[in-house]
């Protein structure tokens, strides 16, 4: 199946045992990481992905990046994560106190990772194409198919999805960005919207999604985890 992003990675799935996990929107949040991880083996996955948005805002993003590295973690870069590899803070000029605080978590968060880790955010691929037993194929993207910063959210309507979904080949489309969960299914595709892993907007509680290929199409459990 061709690809319908330059800048993807594609990776052929066999001899899958028991689920899949997918997380996004970590946020440098390592607490919601480990819960999540805990979660994973009590449901025998072993195998997770990260659809972006890995470091930013949270209190140890080395922390997240080294755990991430640990378990094997297949990540894909989110708008944070290409603005931290890309982006010097000294040139930024925050116009309020709101942005210089940002401004200076940004910063903060950089000198914590280091100009090696950077640049490992930086070849982090923007979407991530995983060939099924079946021949079905999944994409793993932050956004959406057509922009990779523009989030899927869910209250497009059909018409909306479709666009974002933009023809691309993908039997199933799992993102993240929007922060909450979800699943839609329109005519020849599944979106999968993961919600937040670290950065929900119900506080202290993680979102990941079990996923796993069957003849009918995929198996998908979404859940939660509090931390």
């Amino acid at each position: 199946m061709a690809s319908g992003r330059k800048d993807s990675t594609n990776w052929k799935l066999e001899n899958l045992h028991g689920p899949m996990a997918f997380i996004a929107d970590l946020h440098g949040n390592l607490a919601a990481l480990e819960a999540v991880l805990a979660a994973m083996k009590d449901d025998h996955a072993t195998t997770l992905f990260v659809a972006g948005d890995l470091l930013l805002e949270g209190d140890d993003p080395l922390g997240v990046w080294l755990r991430l590295m640990e378990v094997n973690a297949r990540c894909v870069r989110g708008t944070s994560d290409r603005a931290l590899g890309s982006i010097d803070p000294a040139k930024l000029r925050p116009r309020s106190e709101d942005e210089a605080a940002a401004v200076q978590r940004f910063a903060v968060t950089r000198a914590a990772l280091g100009d090696l880790i950077l640049a490992k955010l930086r070849k982090l691929p923007e979407a991530l194409r995983l060939e099924m037993p079946d021949g079905r194929e999944w994409l793993v993207v932050h956004g959406s198919p057509l922009d990779p910063d523009e989030q899927i959210t869910f209250d497009l309507d059909d018409d909306e999805l479709n666009a974002l979904i933009a023809d691309d080949p993908a039997d199933v489309v799992i993102c993240g960005g929007a922060h909450t969960p979800f699943v839609r299914s329109l005519e020849g595709v599944t979106v999968v919207a993961l919600g937040s892993a670290g950065a929900a907007p119900a506080g202290r509680v993680a979102y990941y999604t079990l996923m796993a290929p069957t003849p009918g199409g995929p198996r998908i459990e979404q859940r939660s985890i509090e931390y």
